[in-house]
């Protein structure tokens, strides 16, 4: 591929709209790296329209939120464009990065590794940050000025540091079951051990706990968390993200559900409130 190539692999009409699946070179992951979009009605109509971004969780792709998430008839309903990234470089192979589920291919926490050989590729803040909505506003119909992130598990990780890092970046932010807490979380701390190194005052910049403590949100901050979900007390820890928040005064509805478990099912279940949580903050 060339500096300016997109390629299409696949596009799909889809209530009204188009589903689209596509790849374009990452210099920042050193690497093509795929993404999917959605367009609702009124994008094909020639309207720019919001943008919602989906950071999916460990082991999962680009193909995870148009093909379970269950979003496209909301999404096209309220017009919201969506798009979905992969969660690592694929195409640059390290020694060891299949060697588990938890780390390395399909696991890139969202963040800028800084130790090698991870710091050549697993750029992945500055994919999502950047480098994506900048070839997705350049070829799709999709405002800059309208942008919303969310994701679920190492996803809603991604998103609510993301967000809270940048918080000129994203004007709506929301999380489904997400690692609040990594550094102090057997995930997290396996990860930042990984791609950052052993200092844990560099874990403290890619906590969302941590970083709610000095940056606030203008927005409110909506979670979902399954009361029968397996990773809850070991990994996920809301109530660590809960009382930061009301310590620093950060806006938070964290919705606690009973019965529900960590998978696509429970995603699935609460994904129009978080789509319609979106667009309000997205509006005008």
């Amino acid at each position: 591929m060339s500096s300016n190539d997109l390629v299409i692999r696949s596009e799909h009409a889809c209530f009204g709209g188009r589903q689209g699946f596509y790849e374009h070179p990452s210099a920042a992951c050193a690497s093509p790296m795929r993404f999917s979009v959605y367009l609702p009605p009124a994008a094909l109509r020639g309207e720019r329209v919001p943008a919602v971004y989906y950071l999916a969780g460990l082991t999962c792709s680009e193909e995870h939120l148009p093909t379970k998430g269950q979003a496209h008839a909301v999404a096209a309903e309220l017009g919201l464009a969506l798009v979905a990234c992969d969660t690592s470089p694929r195409a640059t192979r390290y020694p060891g990065d299949d060697a588990s589920w938890d780390f390395g291919v399909a696991a890139g926490f969202y963040l800028d590794a800084t130790q090698s050989p991870w710091s050549a590729s697993y750029r992945m803040e500055t994919h999502v940050l950047s480098e994506l909505p900048a070839w997705v506003e350049r070829h799709f119909p999709v405002r800059s000025d309208a942008r919303g992130i969310f994701g679920h598990s190492m996803g809603g990780h991604g998103a609510l540091t993301l967000a809270l890092r940048h918080p000129d970046r994203y004007r709506s932010v929301s999380a489904l079951a997400p690692i609040v807490a990594p550094g102090e979380v057997p995930w997290g701390v396996k990860a930042f051990t990984g791609y950052l190194g052993p200092d844990r005052a560099a874990w403290r910049e890619h906590d969302a706990t941590e970083l709610v403590k000095r940056t606030q949100l203008a927005s409110e901050i909506l979670v979902d968390q399954g009361m029968a979900d397996k990773f809850l007390e070991r990994e996920l820890q809301p109530e660590r993200f809960e009382a930061a928040c009301a310590a620093s005064g950060q806006k938070l509805r964290l919705r606690r559900h009973e019965g529900y478990d960590h998978s696509y099912y429970f995603i699935a279940t609460f994904m129009a409130d978080h789509l319609r949580h979106h667009a309000a903050l997205l509006a005008g």
